[in-house]
């Protein structure tokens, strides 16, 4: 029971002390990390090609870097592509690569990574770095209110309020 207190306090002092990152209480962490998403044209950044008769898609600007190594291809589509002698890139890949090919536009945008919420910062920040394999190079931690939570606000209220020495002096 005491190694129970004890850490009920020590997570009492690192929740009353730890950086708020702007947001009210009461607050809980998770993972943000950032994902491509398909997109409408004029809000793309990229581009990616889908190559249905391999059904997979690559980010486009890689692809064809990576085709210029390529030596399966023909001698006439490599000489092309390495002297960028094509007015548009899908006519090239359809020509070439797979004839139904499409360019898919796609924008980045920010997600809260499913299933992770922690009551620290340096929880989440633990998380992140024992698993780093499954996130992007952006991954960090983001803080979210529970809002309009009032059993997560209580809950959270009693773990920074309470007098955890109160139950060590009775027992």
């Amino acid at each position: 029971m005491n190694k129970d207190i004890q850490f009920l306090k020590e997570l009492q002092n690192e929740l009353k002390t730890q950086d708020h990152d702007s947001q009210a209480a009461p607050r809980f962490w998770t993972v943000g990390d950032y994902e491509w998403v398909e997109a409408r044209e004029e809000n793309a950044e990229r581009y990616s090609v889908y190559l249905p008769y391999i059904a997979e898609a690559y980010v486009l600007d890689d692809y064809l870097e990576d085709l210029k190594e390529d030596s399966e291809l023909s001698k006439e589509a490599l000489t092309e592509l390495k002297n960028d002698d094509f007015d548009d890139p899908i006519e090239w890949i359809q020509k070439y690569i797979d004839e139904e090919a499409e360019l898919i536009p796609e924008r980045k945008v920010h997600i809260v990574r499913p299933d992770t919420m922690f009551l620290t910062k340096e929880e989440a920040k633990s998380h992140i770095n024992l698993n780093k394999h499954h996130y992007t190079s952006e991954v960090h931690t983001y803080a979210m209110t529970a809002w309009r939570a009032p059993k997560v606000e209580r809950l959270l209220n009693l773990l920074e309020t309470f007098n955890w020495d109160s139950i060590i002096d009775s027992q």
